[in-house]
């Protein structure tokens, strides 16, 4: 099937061809034309396969197809997990919608809003935005919701990981009742699939590949090695390999960091990028990378989902993620559209549980190796990580730390507080004092 076959406009195909598209994938194939009918539509499909062109081919045809008003109300709104990935979304939008008479534009935060509220205040058709910023500008009366027909919400399952619920509830409070809904996620939750069946109007479900699942043309491997050798090991892979584009993930952003000033001093270009770095940075550090000035982008789970570099040939695992489903989403940044790439995995004994539980969610084994000069010298019998909780969430930082060392304090001083009077009393004031000092923190 091609493009044309899907029912497009000669406008939409001739911004399509200029790409250098020419067949639909699986998941557009499925989707478009449903999307075109108007109705309402559930759709998942592995990172990659081009989910995006998914909704937005459609959205453009019908947006231009229907354009009853004089002025340029926000008709179709796309809502984005990260700012990576609204920046991606839009840059699609703009280009398909080149031969067409529909404005667009972007809002997240972290950058100056005011540029952003008078392209607003000139009218745009579609919007393309993350939650915060959007309710930001809206309780600034910088922007109205009113006359909204397609509401998209991209990568939702994310969304809803890092604590954007409360959120999209209060977009949908904003937006009409009768309009067209869309969702569109690399996997379908429980929780997915219950924000389906409240917002959505018989919603047909699509999905183009079995969830969880990797892309056919990424090798996957995995070398098991000491957590103190992985710098030495990574430093070596890259060198000896010649690797030019790598991009590595870590499990914290202090951590991001730190590996990235070991690359430098190994005479490696790298940059960093996670939600600590400003917007700025993290667009330069990005726009290196997809130039080939900066050799190894390091980042923290905010860049599994909304990078979109062509060709990229390697994706380390230099921590292997807590959530099984996040090592679906960082390795689809490699073996795109069609392409091949590979995701390697450096995996020490304490990780062995993490490696155990993504196979058990693939279902097929990772070849695992150990490297001459690298053999494990750690005990397999070390004690599992401290804590499988999911990272990342919008709460999650203030939920660690503080909150667990008060409850820990609190559980030594009941034990003690049986000795005697005088341990009572001891263990009281402790008690207050701790709680006091992590009301601070």
């Amino acid at each position: 099937m091609t493009f044309k076959e899907l029912g497009l406009s000669e406008a939409i195909l001739k911004a399509v061809s200029k790409k250098g598209y020419t067949n639909p994938s699986p998941i557009q194939e499925k989707a478009i034309p449903l999307v075109l009918q108007g109705k309402d539509v559930l759709a998942s499909a592995q990172t990659g396969t081009g989910k995006t062109a998914g909704f937005t081919l459609p959205m453009l045809h019908n947006l231009a197809a229907h354009n009853k008003w004089k002025r340029r109300p926000i008709r179709a709104l796309v809502l984005t997990p990260t700012r990576e990935l609204a920046a991606q979304v839009y840059e699609n939008v703009r280009e398909y919608s080149e031969y067409l008479d529909i404005r667009s534009t972007v809002i997240f935060g972290g950058v100056n809003a005011k540029p952003q509220m008078r392209t607003l205040r000139e009218g745009v058709d579609i919007l393309v935005a993350t939650p915060g910023r959007l309710l930001d500008l809206e309780n600034q009366n910088a922007l109205s919701l009113g006359k909204v027909e397609i509401l998209v919400l991209d990568e939702a399952d994310r969304m809803l990981d890092m604590g954007f619920l409360r959120d999209i509830k209060k977009v949908l409070s904003l937006v009409p009742r009768e309009k067209q809904t869309l969702l569109f996620s690399a996997t379908f939750s429980k929780e997915i699939k219950e924000l389906a069946n409240n917002i959505m109007f018989r919603p047909v479900l699509v999905e183009a590949e079995p969830e969880n699942s990797t892309a056919e043309k990424v090798i996957q491997r995995a070398i098991r090695v000491d957590k103190g050798k992985k710098n030495e090991l990574l430093i070596k892979l890259i060198s000896e390999g010649n690797w030019k584009q790598v991009l590595i993930f870590t499990r914290t952003k202090h951590g991001a960091n730190r590996l990235c000033e070991k690359l430098k001093k190994a005479g490696i270009s790298a940059a960093a990028i996670h939600g600590n770095k400003s917007q700025n940075a993290r667009t330069k550090a990005l726009e290196g990378f997809k130039k080939n000035s900066i050799r190894v982008l390091v980042a923290t789970d905010i860049a599994a989902r909304g990078l979109d570099i062509p060709l990229l040939p390697h994706v380390v695992n230099y921590e292997l993620p807590n959530i099984p489903a996040d090592y679906v989403h960082r390795i689809g940044r490699t073996g795109r559209a069609g392409a091949s790439g590979e995701a390697l995995s450096l995996v020490c004994a304490e990780e062995r549980d993490y490696l155990r539980d993504i196979e058990k969610l693939l279902g097929e084994k990772i070849v695992t190796e150990i490297l001459e000069g690298f053999e494990l010298t750690e005990s397999l019998a070390i004690s599992k990580p401290a804590s499988r909780q999911q990272g990342g969430g919008r709460g999650n930082s203030r939920n660690s730390g503080g909150g667990n060392k008060k409850k820990s304090s609190g559980n030594r001083n009941t034990s003690n507080a049986t000795n005697s009077g005088r341990n009572r009393s001891r263990t009281s004031r402790s008690s207050n004092s701790n709680s006091k000092n992590s009301n601070r923190r």
